[in-house]
C-alpha cells in the first residue's frame, strides 16, 4: 500500500469513531452501492444498479431525513422509504431483487428528474 492511501477498512473504522452514525451507509457500499463525491448541497447520494435498467438509490441530508427508492426501467417509482438513515438503509437491505417473487413491481409515482 503507498504511503498516505489509506486501505478502505482503516477508513471505515476512521469514519465510524469520528460519526456513527454512518454505519448504515458502510454496510450499502459493502453490499454493492456506489457513493459518488458529496452533492453541492452537502447531502450524500448513492444508488445501486440491478440488470434490465432497475435501480434503487438513496437521498441522504441527516441521519434524520432520508430518502430511498426503487425505480423500474421506465423511471416510475414502485418502492420507497423516507425516514432516518437506519430505517432507510434497513428497508433497502431487505428489499429483494427486482427480479425476486414479491419484490414490488406496482407504479407508486414518476422518479424525481434530478436528486
Amino acid at each position: 500500500m503507498a504511503e498516505g492511501v489509506m486501505a478502505v477498512e482503516d477508513r471505515d473504522a476512521a469514519a465510524l469513531r469520528e460519526c456513527p452514525d454512518v454505519a448504515p451507509l458502510i454496510w450499502l457500499r459493502k453490499a454493492g452501492w456506489r457513493f459518488p463525491p458529496l452533492s453541492q448541497d452537502g447531502g450524500v447520494f448513492g444508488y445501486r444498479l440491478w440488470p434490465e435498467e432497475w435501480a434503487d438509490s438513496i437521498r441522504v441530508r441527516s441521519a434524520t431525513d432520508c430518502l430511498a427508492i426503487r425505480i423500474n426501467p421506465v423511471g416510475a417509482v414502485v418502492w420507497e422509504r423516507a425516514g432516518s438513515l437506519a430505517d432507510v438503509v434497513e428497508g433497502l437491505l431487505g428489499l429483494p431483487s427486482p427480479d425476486a417473487p414479491g419484490a414490488p413491481c406496482l407504479v407508486r409515482g414518476s422518479a424525481p428528474d434530478r436528486w
